[in-house]
């Protein structure tokens, strides 16, 4: 009788999948947040189009620099302790021995069972700085790129969800009215995002859309009617 082949799936949540996450949502609801509240104090389109297009152009390169000094840092702490971790194994070789055999054993080997192992990474000093790295300190060896990579994702997303709710802005005079299929495009668009988020994540996509779609709706709103309270 054939056999029907065992394929499991796993999500593996990629660096590019977080920046855009951190892009996208900051850029749907910092605009949305903004277009709304100066609704609130003004009814010309033509202000609202060129304050938001400001705050996207600063919101975009203030996180895409966070995010490129943030991938930045991972990549150096990397460094330094996989410097310190090769100096460790040549300077305190018996200190290193047994916190590889304490490893291998607390994931259930014996110790007649980690000798070898031992052994073998003795014998590949590269390997054995790698092992450690990976299951005594968590680090994974950073992309050489992934700094450029990560600043440009998080200010592009950063940009398409921000041009989302001033769209309308852009095409209807009259901000009142903008403001309302703003509102309408930027709850559909935070709604699929959530899920889709959701979707990647592992997360329930519906409950993560609901929240999504609440937070952006409270900052919004928050910003609406204090614009509105002051004016």
């Amino acid at each position: 009788m054939p056999t029907v082949p065992h394929t499991e799936h796993h999500f593996e949540s990629s660096e590019t999948v977080r920046d855009i996450v951190i892009g996208m949502a900051d850029g749907l609801t910092v605009p949305f947040a903004l277009a709304a509240g100066l609704t609130g104090a003004v009814d010309a389109s033509r202000v609202i189009v060129i304050a938001g297009l400001a705050e996207i152009a600063a919101g975009s390169i203030a996180m895409g620099l966070g995010g490129y000094l943030a991938a930045r840092g991972d990549a150096e702490h990397y460094a330094s302790e996989r410097v310190r971790e090769e100096r460790e194994i040549v300077e305190k070789t018996d200190f290193e021995r047994r916190e590889v055999l304490e490893i291998l054993e607390s994931y259930g080997l014996t110790h007649e069972q980690s000798v070898p192992i031992l052994a073998a990474f003795e014998k590949n000093p590269k390997v054995w700085v790698d092992w450690m790295m990976r299951f005594e300190l968590g680090l994974e060896e950073p992309h050489p790129d992934r700094a450029k990579h990560s600043a440009a994702t998080i200010a592009a997303s950063y940009v398409a969800g921000g041009l989302i709710p001033l769209a309308p802005y852009m095409l209807i005079p009259h901000a009142a009215t903008a403001m309302q299929f703003s509102v309408a495009a930027t709850v559909i668009a935070l709604a699929i995002f959530g899920y889709v988020k959701g979707r990647f994540t592992g997360a329930p996509p519906v409950r993560g859309a609901i929240q999504t779609t609440l937070i952006g709706g409270l900052a919004a709103g928050a910003a609406y009617t204090i614009a509105r309270l002051i004016s």
